[in-house]
């Protein structure tokens, strides 16, 4: 039976307030990044998942490493919830994911830049030749 957990959290990363939803599916972590500008209230990141959700731009998958079983205890598993609210850290896995992302997305941009660059030079001899063919019509 596959397991299906999601977790979203928002911190502050000087000056912007950043969302995390983290899923986690088969052992795999997938990861996307929301960047709120002002502090936002329970009910807007509810309104903004609610809406954007199909929006949101995961990381390919990662190997998440084993769980923890969860505890029974409800008064230890609100204690575990307050204590993550307070330090409100991504976990290294979710960090590792969407460094990740941003680099395959910063080779994709690079290599996007060169080509439309190439194509540019081409146009631009293309051009030249064109003209020079001009200037020479009468021989």
């Amino acid at each position: 039976m596959d397991q299906v957990t999601a977790k979203f959290s928002v911190y502050f990363e000087p000056p912007f307030w950043i969302g995390l939803y983290e899923r986690e599916e088969d052992a795999r972590l997938c990861v996307a990044r929301v960047v709120f500008g002002s502090e936002p209230s329970d009910a807007e990141v509810w309104a903004y998942l609610l809406e954007n959700f199909g929006r949101l731009r995961f990381t390919r998958p990662v190997e998440a490493g084993e769980r923890k079983p969860k505890a029974g205890n409800p008064k230890r598993m609100q204690r575990a919830a307050a204590r993550e609210l307070q330090t409100a850290r991504t976990g290294t896995k979710a960090q590792q994911a969407i460094k990740q992302q941003f680099e395959e997305n910063k080779l994709e941009r690079r290599s996007r830049h060169k080509r439309e660059s190439e194509e540019e030079k081409q146009r631009q001899f293309a051009l030249r030749q064109q003209k020079k063919k001009e200037k020479h019509r009468g021989r």
